[in-house]
């Protein structure tokens, strides 16, 4: 379930949209495993956090999801709001993004894998920092990001251990590294074929 916190009065500001998951009741199948943490970083204009969000519950997964504050006015003044406000925006800036850092950082350097979404419209340096900076600190990432940017990523793919189109495939990805379960039909549908069948068993004895 995502926990979303709402504000209680005028004069409370607090974050609107950071995911952050309760563990899922575990079915027999899965009680002693281990519950990921899984940071999900990236533009904020589309519900790919819900689906997300929505396949772990749907699946009982063992993850914790957690992200940023994607609210982008709350994102912006959180440092004014509550250390008071600068005349110059470089200043006005600095005490935010310091902020929202304190989170950003903690989250990622806590999170088992980190799931980086990159859209088609904006340009998201954000998410492209939050990537090398998973990498630096040997963190497993998944991108994901429709194919025609792809070429735009390829850097960042090849730090990835998977590169996904859609949310649901992150969904399966990490189904199948928590627990693992493969979907029931393939990506390519009727034309998959195993490898065995299709190129032949691995490994060959000489």
């Amino acid at each position: 379930m995502i926990s979303a916190i709402t504000a209680k009065t005028a004069t409370t500001r607090i974050l609107k949209r950071c995911f952050t998951t309760t563990r899922t009741t575990p079915s027999p199948q899965t009680t002693a495993t281990k519950t990921w943490q899984v940071y999900l970083s990236g533009e904020i204009h589309s519900d790919w956090r819900e689906v997300i969000a929505a396949g772990v519950t749907s699946k009982s997964l063992p993850v914790t999801l957690t992200s940023p504050n994607t609210s982008h006015a709350d994102s912006d003044d959180c440092g004014a709001i509550i250390l008071g406000m600068e005349r110059e925006r470089t200043n006005w800036d600095k005490i935010g993004a310091r902020m929202n850092n304190l989170r950003t950082k903690t989250l990622i350097r806590n999170a088992d894998v980190v799931v980086v979404r990159f859209g088609p419209e904006y340009r998201q340096w954000n998410a492209a920092f939050d990537a090398g900076y998973a990498a630096a600190l040997g963190k497993e990432i998944i991108t994901l990001h429709p194919p025609e940017i792809s070429h735009m990523l390829k850097e960042v793919n090849a730090s990835a251990s998977a590169v996904c189109e859609d949310a649901s495939q992150v969904v399966d990805t990490l189904a199948y590294v928590a627990r693992g379960e493969l979907p029931e039909r393939p990506r390519d549908g009727e034309e998959f074929v195993p490898i065995a069948d299709r190129l032949g068993k691995g490994n060959p004895t000489p």
